[in-house]
């Protein structure tokens, strides 16, 4: 269920695929870049967006890893993760769109 809505069993199962890729990743701390990226960009609540858009949870992201002083630096690196994981596309500067 989402928004209170019944999702196809495909749809789950093809959002559960998109982060199958965490499972290999060993690092802990790695995982918890990519899995606070993710969340916000869950919480922009659209398919495309931007980076500045997601540079507005730049003080969010320090309380959670507040030894990191490139905050901006992590957001990009871990956009590029996500890209060539298939998580999302890169749609020009600046823009991204969440795979399908």
């Amino acid at each position: 269920m989402k928004d209170k809505k019944v999702e196809s069993q495909k749809t789950v199962l093809n959002n559960w695929k998109k982060t199958l890729f965490l499972k290999n990743e060993k690092e802990l701390l790695a995982k918890g870049w990519i899995l606070d990226i993710m969340n916000c960009i869950d919480q922009l609540g659209k398919q495309n967006f931007t980076l500045n858009e997601l540079y507005t949870f730049e003080n969010y992201l320090k309380t959670r890893h507040p030894n990191n002083k490139h905050i901006k630096d992590k957001i990009r690196q871990q956009l590029q993760f996500l890209r060539d994981k298939g998580y999302l596309e890169f749609v020009t500067k600046g823009r991204y769109k969440c795979a399908k």
